[in-house]
C-alpha cells in the first residue's frame, strides 16, 4: 500500500506541507493544507478497548491532531479572521478546557471582534479551572495575553497585510478591515474638575528614566492603563507619581484623584477598599448620603464612575493586592490611568506594569543638592556635598531633610554639617538596614529643632487620624491654635510634616514611625496627658457642633473629668453648614480618637465623644460605622463606672440595632440599659429604653405589650420635659394607632410630635413626624390635608442630611400623585425614593418604601413591577422578623397576582397575610383601604375578599 493512501501518512504530509508554505509566507496555502489534513479525521483514533499500548498510541495521535487545529487557528488569526472563527475555537475549547493555547486563541479572537469583556471572562474561567483541577496558575503566555488585552495593547490589533495575499492560493483568506468600535473621547464635564493631587515639587530632580516611563505608559489612549511604582521607604515614590500625574493631568479631563491607602502607616491599619472608595467617591462630589453602606454597592458605584469618566487615579502607599485590586477599573473604557505606589511589588495584581525605584544616582543626588541649596553653596565645597549625599544614602527624603537643616542654619558650611553627621555616626553604624537609614535622617532633622519644636513633634505623633488642623495640634501640644499653626509651618518647612490641603497637616508614614519611637517611659506621662487633651478638645468641639445640629439633645451631667477646665480653644461654627462641614472633615479623626481614648484609659471621655460622633454618623446614614462605634462606646462606658455614660452608650447601640432591623438585639441591649437606668435612678434613660423595647415588641408583632411600654415611656418623657425623646415616641405611637385602625388617634399623636419638633428646632425629627401625619391622612382618604403637611416635609427635607426621611417623603408624594392622576410624576418620585434608600442597608425603611412603591405601580397598572417590589419588601421583612412589613408585602402581592391572573398564588398569599394581620390584632392594611374593609381569608377562586 502506498504511504499517501493511508490517512495517517496523508495527514502528516499535509501538516508538513503547511509548515513549508508558512515558512515561505504563503499563509493561505498553509491554511488549505491544514484544512485538508483535518478533513481526514472522522472520529477518535483506535477507539475501543485495545489496552494500554493502543491507548498510548491514540493519545499521541490525538495530540498531533490538536496541534494541527491550533496551528490552523493561529494562521487564520494571523490572516485577520476573528468573529467568524470564535464559535469554531470555542467548540474545541469546550472539548479541551485545560488546553491553554486554544484558550489564548479564543481570547484573541474575541478581543479582535470587539468583545473584550468576554475575552477577559475566558481568562478568569481557565484560571479558576486550572486552580481547581490542577492547583496551578495559567502559564506566562496566557497571563501575558491577559495583561495585553486588559491594557488594549496595540500588539493585539488585527494584522493588516502590506500586500494582497496570493489570489491563486487555495483556501487563502484575505484580512478583513478593522471594524472594531472605538470609544469616543469623553467630553469633560462642566463645572470644576475634581483634583485632589498633592502639590508637585518645583525642584523635582532626577528619576529621568522612571519619569519618562510613566509619561510614555500613562499617555491617554483607549483602554485602562495601570502603572505601579515599588521601592523602599523614602525613595520618593509618591513624589515621582504625583509629579507625573500633574504632567499627565490634561489628558484625563474628568478628574485627577489622589488617595493614601496607608498601607505602611505605623499604628494604623491600612484603609479597607470600602473606606478608600468612600473617600474617592466624595472626591468626585458624591454626597455621603448617596454612598452605600455595604461594600459591594460601594465598589459598584466606584466602578460605574470609572466606566463613565476619563480619570487619573493615584493609589499611594498600597499594602497588598487585595487592598488595591477592588479600586482598579474593570472595564477598558473610556480610558483611565491608575498609578499605584507600594513599598513592595504587588505581584498578584494582574495587568499592572511595574517599575522599581531605587536610590538616586550620585549625579542626581548632586543635582538635587544644587537645586535645593544653590549652585554657589555646593560649588564652594563639592567634596563635602558628595559626602553629604553618600551619608544620606542617596535617598530623596533624607537629602531634603538635610538640606532643610542647612537652609535653617545659613552659617553652617557643608563640611561643618558633614562633620556633625560623622560625629553622630555611632547611630548610623547601628542602623544598618536601608529602612533604618531613613529613620536616622529623620533623627538628624529632629535633633536640629528647637526644644519646644521637638516636644511638639513628639506629641503630634499621638494624633491617631489621617490628618489634623491647628486646633487639634494646639490641644496636643498645649498651646493656642495660632502658636500651633506657626509650629506646624516650621515642621512643614523641615520636611517633617506634609500638607495635601491648606490648613491641614499629616505625617509621612516614616516620619510618624520616628515620632512614635520617641515614646519611652520618660515621656509616657506627656503622651497620656496629650491624648487626654485631644479627647477633651474633640469632645468640646463636638458639643458645640451638636448644639447647632441637634438642639434638644440631652446634656450629660456632671461634665466628664477635665472637660470643664483647661479646655483647648475650639473652632467657631457660623451655622449648621459650617458645623456639618467640620464633622465631615473630622469624622475619621473622631472615630480614631474614641479608640485612642479607650487604649489610653480615658474610658469616660471616649464614651461621651462616641456619643457625639455617632449622632453625625446617624445623620449621614453611615449606620454600620454608627453601630461599630457604639459598641466601642459601650465597652468604654462599662470600664468608666459611669452609669450615665453607659446608659447613653447602650441607648445608641440599641438605636443602631433598631435602624438595621436587628430587633432582638435591640431588646437585649435596651433591657440591659433599662436595668442600669432604674438601678441608678436615671429616669430620662429609663423612659428612652422603654420606648425602644416597646417599639421592638411592636415591629415584631407583640403590639399589646409594646403599646403599654410606649405609653409609659411617653408619660415619663412628658413629666421630665424630654421633648426630643417624647416626639420620637409619639411618632411610634402614631404608627401603632394607624396599624390598629385608629387614624384619628394616629393624627393626634403625629400632630403633637410635629409641634414639639418645630418648637425645639428639631427639623429632622419634624420631617419624620410630618411623614407619619401624611400617612394617617392618606389612610383616611384626606388627600388635601395630607398634601399640605407633605409640602412642609419636602420643604424641610431640602436641607436634610438624613436620606431615609427624605426618601419616605418622596414615596408619599408618589402615592399622592398616583391617586391624583399624575402617574408620570408619581413614578419619578418613587424612583428617587428607592434610589435614596438603596445604599443605606436599612431593611425596615427599604421595606416600607418598597411596599409604597409597589402600591404606586399597582395603581399605575404596572403589575409585574408591583409584584417585584412587594416581593422584595416581603423578603426583607422576613429576614429581620418585621411582621407588619411581611403582612403588607403579602397583601401587595395578592393584588398584583390577582391582576396578573395568578389566582392560586394570590389565594395562598392572602391566607398568609390574613393570619399575620390576625395574629397582630390588625384588621387591615393601611394606605390603600380608607373604607376600613378587613383582610379576609381566600375562599373562592375569584378572590373576592382580596382587597384589604
Amino acid at each position: 500500500m502506498q504511504p499517501l493512501s493511508v490517512d495517517l501518512h496523508l495527514f502528516s504530509h499535509h501538516v508538513q506541507q503547511a509548515a513549508s508554505d508558512r515558512a515561505e509566507g504563503a499563509l493561505g496555502a498553509a491554511v488549505a493544507q491544514l484544512r485538508n489534513s483535518l478533513d481526514l479525521w472522522r472520529g477518535p483514533v483506535l477507539n475501543g478497548t485495545g489496552g494500554p499500548v493502543l491507548d498510548a498510541a491514540s493519545t499521541i495521535l490525538e495530540e498531533r491532531r490538536l496541534a494541527a487545529v491550533e496551528e490552523l487557528f493561529a494562521l487564520r488569526l494571523q490572516l485577520g479572521e476573528d468573529s467568524d472563527i470564535v464559535s469554531e475555537i470555542r467548540e474545541f475549547t469546550h472539548a479541551h478546557p485545560l488546553r491553554e493555547a486554544l484558550r489564548a486563541q479564543l481570547m484573541l479572537a474575541l478581543y479582535r471582534a470587539g468583545r473584550q469583556a468576554e475575552a477577559l471572562h475566558e481568562y478568569a474561567a481557565v484560571r479558576d479551572l486550572l486552580a481547581e483541577e490542577l492547583g496551578i496558575s495559567p502559564g506566562p503566555d496566557l497571563a501575558g495575553l491577559f495583561e495585553k488585552i486588559l491594557q488594549a495593547s496595540p500588539e493585539l490589533d488585527r494584522p493588516v497585510p502590506a500586500t494582497r495575499p496570493e489570489a491563486d492560493a487555495p483556501g487563502q483568506i484575505p484580512a478583513a478591515p478593522d471594524t472594531r468600535p472605538h470609544e469616543a473621547d469623553v467630553v469633560a464635564a462642566t463645572g470644576r474638575v475634581p483634583c485632589t493631587l498633592p502639590y508637585t515639587l518645583p525642584d523635582f530632580t532626577g528619576r529621568d528614566c522612571e519619569f519618562q516611563y510613566l509619561l510614555d505608559q500613562g499617555t491617554a489612549g483607549d483602554g485602562v492603563r495601570i502603572i505601579g511604582v515599588d521601592g523602599m521607604g523614602g525613595a520618593g515614590k509618591t513624589t515621582l507619581i504625583v509629579h507625573a500625574a500633574h504632567r499627565l493631568a490634561a489628558s484625563y479631563p474628568d478628574g485627577q484623584l489622589y488617595i493614601d491607602l496607608r498601607g505602611f502607616t505605623p499604628g494604623e491599619r491600612p484603609l479597607a477598599p470600602e473606606e478608600a472608595v468612600r473617600i474617592l467617591l466624595r472626591a468626585l462630589g458624591t454626597p455621603d448620603s448617596s454612598i452605600p453602606d455595604d461594600t459591594e454597592s460601594q465598589l459598584a458605584m466606584w466602578q460605574t464612575a470609572l466606566a463613565t469618566r476619563r480619570l487619573l487615579v493615584v493609589l499611594d502607599n498600597g499594602a497588598e493586592a487585595a487592598q488595591v485590586r477592588p479600586l482598579l477599573p474593570v472595564t477598558p473604557t473610556p480610558g483611565c490611568l491608575v498609578l499605584v505606589a507600594s513599598r513592595c511589588r504587588l505581584l498578584d495584581l494582574d495587568g499592572v506594569r511595574w517599575t522599581t525605584l531605587g536610590t538616586l544616582a550620585p549625579r542626581d543626588s548632586a543635582a538635587l543638592l544644587v537645586r535645593t541649596l544653590g549652585e554657589e553653596r555646593v560649588a564652594g565645597d563639592p567634596e563635602a556635598a558628595q559626602t553629604l549625599a553618600t551619608l544620606c544614602g542617596h535617598l530623596p527624603l533624607a537629602l531634603r531633610i538635610a538640606t532643610a537643616r542647612l537652609h535653617n542654619r545659613p552659617r553652617w558650611t557643608l563640611q561643618y554639617f558633614v562633620d556633625r553627621l560623622r560625629t553622630e555616626g555611632a547611630l548610623l553604624t547601628e542602623l544598618r538596614s536601608t529602612e533604618r537609614s531613613v529613620a536616622t535622617t529623620i533623627q538628624l532633622s529632629y535633633e536640629a529643632l528647637e526644644e519646644d519644636h521637638r516636644r511638639a513633634f513628639m506629641l503630634l505623633g499621638v494624633h491617631p487620624g489621617p490628618d489634623f488642623d491647628p486646633h487639634a495640634a494646639a490641644a496636643l501640644i498645649g498651646v493656642t491654635p495660632r502658636d500651633a499653626e506657626l509650629t506646624l509651618e516650621d515642621l512643614l518647612d523641615a520636611q517633617l510634616l506634609l500638607q495635601h490641603e491648606a490648613g491641614r497637616y499629616s505625617f509621612h508614614d516614616l516620619v510618624r514611625s520616628f515620632a512614635h519611637s520617641l515614646w519611652n517611659d520618660a515621656v509616657r506621662h506627656q503622651k497620656d496627658t496629650a491624648a487626654g487633651r485631644l479627647l477633651n478638645y474633640y469632645l468640646g468641639a463636638t458639643d458645640a457642633a451638636c448644639r447647632i445640629l441637634f438642639p434638644g439633645l440631652r446634656p450629660y451631667d456632671p461634665a466628664p473629668a477635665g472637660q470643664a477646665t483647661g479646655l483647648p480653644s475650639l473652632p467657631t461654627f457660623s451655622g449648621g453648614q459650617a458645623a456639618r462641614g467640620w464633622y465631615e472633615r473630622e469624622s475619621r479623626n473622631l472615630q480614631a480618637t474614641v479608640r485612642l481614648g479607650q487604649r489610653h484609659g480615658f474610658h469616660r471621655l471616649a464614651s461621651y465623644l462616641a456619643r457625639n460622633t455617632v449622632l453625625h454618623l446617624h445623620a449621614q446614614g453611615a449606620i454600620q460605622d454608627y453601630r461599630e462605634l457604639a459598641e466601642v462606646a459601650v465597652a468604654a462606658a462599662r470600664r468608666s463606672a459611669d452609669p450615665q455614660a453607659l446608659c447613653l452608650s447602650l441607648g445608641n447601640l440599641a438605636s443602631a440595632h433598631q435602624i438595621l432591623g436587628e430587633f432582638s438585639l435591640t431588646m437585649d441591649v435596651a433591657a440591659e440599659g433599662l436595668q442600669v437606668a432604674r438601678t441608678h435612678g436615671d429616669h430620662v434613660s429609663e423612659a428612652a429604653f422603654m420606648d425602644q423595647i416597646g417599639w421592638a415588641h411592636i415591629v415584631l408583632g407583640n403590639l399589646s405589650e409594646g403599646y403599654d411600654l410606649l405609653l409609659r415611656g411617653i408619660r415619663l418623657h412628658r413629666e421630665l420635659g424630654s421633648v426630643r425623646r417624647e416626639s420620637i415616641a409619639l411618632c411610634n405611637l402614631s404608627t401603632l394607632h394607624l396599624w390598629q385602625g385608629r387614624p384619628a388617634e394616629a393624627i393626634t399623636a403625629a400632630e403633637r410630635a410635629a409641634a414639639l419638633c418645630k418648637e425645639s428646632g428639631e427639623h429632622e425629627h419634624e420631617i419624620a413626624a410630618l411623614n407619619d401625619l401624611v400617612i394617617a391622612h392618606l389612610d383616611r382618604g384626606d388627600d388635601k390635608t395630607a398634601r399640605t403637611h407633605l409640602d412642609r416635609a419636602l420643604k424641610l427635607g431640602e436641607n436634610s442630611t438624613m436620606p431615609r426621611n427624605r426618601a419616605m417623603s418622596l414615596a408619599l408624594r408618589a402615592v399622592l400623585c398616583q391617586r391624583g392622576g399624575e402617574g408620570d410624576e408619581a413614578l419619578t418620585h418613587i424612583g428617587r425614593a428607592l434610589a435614596l434608600l438603596k445604599p443605606l442597608g436599612t431593611a425596615t425603611w427599604q421595606c416600607e418604601v418598597e411596599n409604597a412603591a409597589g402600591l404606586v405601580h399597582q395603581l399605575a397598572g404596572n403589575h409585574e413591577e408591583s409584584l417585584r417590589l412587594h416581593g422584595s419588601a416581603y423578603q426583607r421583612a422576613s429576614n429581620i422578623g418585621y411582621r407588619i412589613g411581611m403582612a403588607h408585602g403579602l397583601h401587595g402581592l395578592v393584588s398584583a397576582e390577582q391582576a396578573l391572573g395568578k389566582h392560586k398564588a394570590a389565594r395562598e398569599h392572602l391566607h398568609e397575610a390574613a393570619e399575620l394581620f390576625a395574629a397582630m390584632g390588625i384588621r387591615r392594611a393601611i394606605l390603600d383601604s380608607p373604607d376600613g374593609e378587613p383582610v379576609r381569608r381566600a375562599r373562592e377562586p375569584g378572590l373576592r375578599g382580596a382587597q384589604a
